[in-house]
């Protein structure tokens, strides 16, 4: 059973046992429910208490659900809450670690609540693309006030217990127990106090929906809130009906506001955005899942790390390691190089103590995990060393020999390339199985992703360890075989190819950028070319002239990087920049080079649709990522959306690009890459659809 049912005495204890976090699902409904029919049979037994068996009290609904008739077969989460209410004998719902989603909502129908210290508390389904759809959006604001509710409810961020046991006059927690170990004899203790009460004087149980549910400006508080959410989500439907649902809370009665909910949470279930914010919610989760290395792999321990390289991606990927307090020993050639790196990372940290994001205590104790060396003996000891020098693989090599001399038997050796073949570099040591790939994205402290390469040699126990270990610094993992440019980067190189061919035919950068902007990419080719350094593409199409003489290009980039101008870090890119700013300002000059190399192939431009250019940016990311899929180089379709949502800009609200192609058809994808095929401008070989793709379109399946 995923809940059990347990007599203390007078009381009996429901405890919540579905591992990871006590999810919703069937089984643990109809086992609350016999737990409530048991109870209510029993004679001597007076109260009942709700909790949670280990790291939680309940996260919500149960993922594996999403979707299935299980998610609302009954008893639904609705009708669980109602049986809970209508209990003839007290309920004490008793939270600590996690009370969120639907798990807040089974405590909100509680008669009371008693909750451990450090209790997060949350309402997160507009994550999602979802409003709470089991009385979240009626209950929430009754207890903590309508402002409180609708700040919880629309961020979807959770809160600490403590703080919200401190307001006046909130109703959410009847008793903060003294400390979690505590909450258990508490919860026991309040249920027969409440228990004995109601029998002495007969008064009706407590209950939420009762409570009234207004606030004093009524319309104006809540066009204000409007507003607000508006501007800031502006592709996202659901905080907009977060205000809606809460509106109702004040001007509806009960029943009807929850009627409104509900209807507004079953529309919403069904928009693009929900299904791929869904996608995305269970993508993530599943991204650290290695179909040959089991969850239960033994993983290395990881005391102490080694970083070669105090540039930008030596000192971004240190910070990593640093806030989590795994200490950082940073090796430079050269005394200058050290101190400058350093120097960065303090002032990083600095912003952020400015910002109010970091306390100067905490500055202090990241700074004092940093030691630096010149010498390579120094790493003797690091369980783990990641070099992050320049792309060349001869530089990789000289680096590797010497890791392989100096590193203990056991310690992980990990490459941050972005292209390089990790084969390679794992065969300039004499321990292949110890070395793995860990690309970073720049910043390296604020990116979220990692791309884990992994070498046809990589021992399981690595790629265990490499996962463990990006969680403890917060990334997101995602599992790449070795090609050229990995998932990520293979990917946008045919993006960055079809923004070329735009130019050629008529296009100008802003119009390219802007088209891709809208559908909701955070920045366009061009201007992401400008932030990451053009001179990196081109030294990786240098590369591709000798190894692929036959492949396509634009020439354009090319011209661009001859007048020097590499972007942001020379203030002259696709567009220009002022000192201290990052605004991206067309540049009449680099127009002009474009119309001019245009003349010059004798193409006379034409009108390019946003369609188009929309179109032809994405579906070659969905062509190239099906060449991937079939070669085995991700393990999954959600593996690559994954790559996209948190590496390069995709939109959330889509879901990635092969979710993305989904949404729409692969049928509709196919048929639009035979019209580019006759495009004489472009590149016909590459439009022609991976087999993959081809097949599942065929068959009228998906990614």
């Amino acid at each position: 059973m995923t809940a059990h049912t347990q007599i203390h005495g007078d009381v009996a204890v429901i405890t919540l046992d579905n591992p990871p976090v006590n999810g919703l699902g069937l089984s643990t409904r109809q086992a609350i429910v016999a737990g409530l029919e048991q109870a209510e049979a029993d004679p001597a037994v007076k109260a009942i208490v709700i909790t949670g068996a280990g790291k939680a009290f309940s996260g919500g609904a149960d993922i594996k659900e999403f979707g299935s008739p299980k998610a609302i077969q009954e008893p639904n989460l609705l009708s669980v809450i109602r049986a809970v209410e209508n209990t003839s004998k007290p309920v004490v719902a008793a939270l600590h670690s996690v009370a969120m989603g639907g798990g807040l909502e089974l405590a909100l129908g509680a008669h009371y609540r008693i909750v451990a210290p450090g209790c997060s508390i949350a309402l997160p389904e507009v994550k999602l693309g979802l409003i709470p759809g089991a009385g979240g959006t009626q209950r929430l604001p009754r207890v903590v006030g309508v402002e409180a509710a609708l700040n919880m409810i629309v961020s979807g961020e959770p809160v600490k217990a403590e703080l919200l046991a401190g307001v006046p006059g909130q109703k959410l927690f009847d008793k903060l127990a003294a400390s979690p170990e505590s909450l258990a004899e508490e919860a026991l203790a309040l249920a027969r106090e409440v228990a004995a009460k109601h029998a002495a004087d007969g008064t009706p149980f407590p209950l939420v929906r009762n409570l009234p549910c207004k606030h004093k400006d009524g319309d104006a508080y809540f066009q204000f809130a409007r507003n607000m959410v508006k501007g800031m989500a502006k592709n996202f439907p659901a905080p907009a009906k977060c205000v809606d649902a809460v509106e109702a809370a004040t001007k509806k009665k009960f029943e009807d506001g929850m009627a409104f909910e509900r209807e507004t949470f079953i529309n919403l279930m069904w928009t693009s955005e929900c299904r791929s914010l869904r996608h995305l919610f269970v993508a993530e989760r599943a991204a650290s899942k290695i179909p040959d290395v089991p969850e239960d792999c033994p993983k290395r321990d990881i005391k102490s790390v080694g970083i070669i390289g105090a540039g930008t991606m030596g000192g971004g990927i240190a910070m990593n390691f640093l806030n989590a307090g795994i200490p950082v020993k940073m090796l430079e050639m050269k005394q200058e190089a050290l101190d400058r790196g350093v120097g960065v990372m303090r002032s990083n940290y600095e912003a952020q103590v400015k910002k109010g994001k970091l306390k100067q205590d905490k500055l202090d104790q990241r700074m004092a995990l940093l030691s630096t060396t010149l010498s390579y003996d120094d790493l003797k000891d690091a369980d783990l060393v990641i070099e992050a020098v320049f792309e060349e693989i001869g530089v990789k090599e000289a680096v590797f020999k010497e890791l392989d001399r100096v590193c203990k038997p056991g310690a992980i050796l990990a490459s941050n390339t972005s292209t390089l073949d990790v084969d390679a570099i794992a065969n300039f040591t004499q321990r292949p199985q110890d070395v793995v790939g860990m690309h970073f994205f720049s910043p390296a402290n604020v990116m979220k992703l990692l791309e884990v390469v992994r070498g046809a040699k990589t021992a399981h126990d690595v790629l265990a360890t490499v996962m463990a270990i990006s969680k403890k610094i917060k990334k997101t993992a995602v599992v790449s075989g070795v090609c050229d440019g990995f998932i990520g980067n293979r990917m946008i190189e045919q993006y960055g190819r079809q923004g070329g061919f735009l130019l050629d035919e008529g296009c100008t950068p802003q119009q390219v950028d802007k088209a891709i902007e809208k559908f909701g990419f955070a920045m366009g080719p061009f201007r992401m070319g400008d932030l990451a350094g053009n001179d990196i593409g081109w030294a990786i199409r240098k590369r591709r002239y000798v190894e692929k003489p036959n492949m396509k290009y634009s020439k354009t980039a090319d011209l661009l990087c001859e007048k020097g101008r590499f972007g942001q870090k020379t203030g002259a890119g696709w567009y220009d920049y002022v000192p201290g700013k990052r605004d991206a300002i067309p540049n009449a000059e680099v127009e002009q080079m474009i119309a001019d190399h245009r003349a010059s192939l004798g193409i006379t431009p034409r009108r390019i649709s946003d369609e188009e250019i929309v179109q032809r940016l994405v579906f070659s990311l969905v062509n190239e990522a099906a060449h991937i899929l079939e070669e085995g180089i991700a393990n999954k379709a959600s593996d690559i959306d994954i790559v996209y949502i948190f590496g390069y800009g995709f939109p959330a609200y889509r879901g990635g690009p092969l979710n993305y192609a989904n949404e729409i058809g692969l049928f509709n994808v196919v048929q639009a890459m035979k019209r580019f095929a006759k495009n004489p401008l472009d590149d016909a070989n590459f439009w022609q659809p991976a087999p993959l793709l081809a097949r599942l379109a065929a068959e009228g399946k998906t990614f």
